[in-house]
């Protein structure tokens, strides 16, 4: 049996703080795929451990923006806290440019050692509710909230990125905030955590699979053509990319499901 439900956040924290999500289960699962998401999660494992890539993850961990597919080795039985932030939300809690988490997991207590003190509590809370008033209580006292102008920018920065475009570019994008190229691609790499190109690959592919969610019957050509892609190929070469498989393959392995554009 299986258990996965959101919880969104309070108001003082949802402009940063996408959801929490909540995921226990009665049997060991099989090896799950990860794919890009395009958010950075803190996560707390309250079950058995897991492995990726034959490391064990820490009970307490960071996953900052990745560009590829891992695999994830429950040990065990699952029981597992996720905060996902919003695209450029989590450097308003880390005291540290987000670029430094890219591609990795690491230790939540590595970032901030108050979060090994927060990893005790959550281990040991006896409810769901329980632990999420000890996340947002953590959350609001390392709360630093942007400048109004720069969370403005990013806030419109995410919404270009976020409308299917074939033609957008780094350059466009950078035309649309009132910023250099070097500029953006300085400011994404410390808020967001990875370049402006590959976050608007990363939400493109995250578009097809929505699209997919919402529309399984839809053929690939046209699903290329609403996500933004140049052409059916060149979705194919995508999905390759952030999921291992081929659309066709996705598809019969997987349910598609976007967690960049639900919840």
């Amino acid at each position: 049996m299986e258990s996965f439900r959101i919880v969104y956040p309070s108001a003082l924290l949802a402009l940063y703080v996408k959801h929490y999500w909540f995921l226990e289960t009665d049997d060991v699962l099989t090896s799950q795929r990860i794919i890009p998401t395009g958010n950075v999660e803190l996560i707390f494992h309250r079950g058995e451990s897991m492995m990726n890539n034959e490391r064990i993850i820490p009970v307490s961990s960071i996953s900052g923006q990745s560009f590829s597919f891992t695999d994830l080795h429950p040990m065990g039985k699952v029981n597992m806290i996720a905060v996902v932030f919003h695209p450029f939300g989590a450097k308003a809690f880390l005291n540290m440019p987000i670029g430094e988490l890219a591609d990795s997991v690491v230790s939540a207590g590595e970032v901030d050692i108050k979060l090994n003190e927060l990893e005790d509590k959550i281990l040991n809370a006896k409810s769901d509710d329980e632990c999420v008033s000890l996340i947002e209580n953590y959350l609001i006292k390392s709360f630093k909230p942007y400048k109004e102008h720069n969370y403005l920018r990013l806030l419109s920065a995410i919404n270009v990125v976020n409308t299917p475009d074939e033609n957008m570019s780094v350059m466009k994008l950078a035309d649309s905030v009132c910023l250099e190229k070097k500029q953006l691609e300085r400011t994404f790499n410390d808020y967001i955590g990875i370049s402006p190109k590959k976050f608007m690959r990363i939400v493109r592919f995250q578009r097809a699979l929505y699209i997919l969610q919402n529309n399984p019957r839809i053929s690939f050509t046209q699903l290329a053509y609403e996500s933004g892609y140049y052409d059916q190929s060149h979705m194919t070469n995508e999905f390759k990319l952030f999921s291992g498989y081929s659309p066709t393959q996705y598809i019969s392995i997987c349910a598609p499901n976007s967690d960049y554009f639900s919840y």
